[in-house]
């Protein structure tokens, strides 16, 4: 969810560490009523501990900033960023929390990002609808899916 009206979409994930104590107070009654919560932070160590003080179950970590240096052909800064997400990766499951990533996912990124055995879930739902107007839903979720399996063997 976007935290200004302005924006269209979270742009590196919430400020949870300068929010926390806020956060918490809408965190505690959503978890007391059964369901998980999930953040969508950035890969910063911390975000990622205030996640976790506060309750969440499940931190999605911004993938964006390595997704775009991937597709505007800045390896060096992508090969930073990608250490960055794997270390994150691990560094969130450490403290008991379930990782998942999104934001930026394609095609020619996703199968470093589904190499990290932490992440449980990767939210690549924009891209594959774009994919989908030109080759169809099924053929787009098939050829994401052997990427992502492709990662994992």
């Amino acid at each position: 969810m976007p935290e200004k009206r302005e924006e269209l979409t979270t742009e590196g994930g919430l400020e949870v560490a300068r929010e926390e104590n806020r956060l918490a107070h809408f965190i505690a009654p959503i978890r007391d009523a059964g369901c998980r919560v999930s953040l969508f932070v950035a890969t910063d160590q911390r975000q990622i501990e205030a996640a976790s003080r506060i309750g969440a179950d499940i931190v999605e970590l911004h993938a964006g900033s390595y997704c775009d240096s991937f597709s505007e052909g800045d390896f060096a800064k992508a090969d930073v960023e990608l250490v960055k997400l794997r270390e994150m990766s691990a560094y969130a499951h450490s403290l008991g929390l379930e990782v998942h990533a999104g934001h930026g996912i394609t095609y020619d990124t996703v199968k470093p990002i589904a190499e990290f055995p932490e992440v449980m879930e990767l939210n690549i739902g924009h891209f594959l609808i774009g994919e989908a107007i030109f080759i169809g839903l099924d053929p787009a979720i098939k050829k994401m899916r052997d990427l992502m399996d492709q990662a994992r063997a």
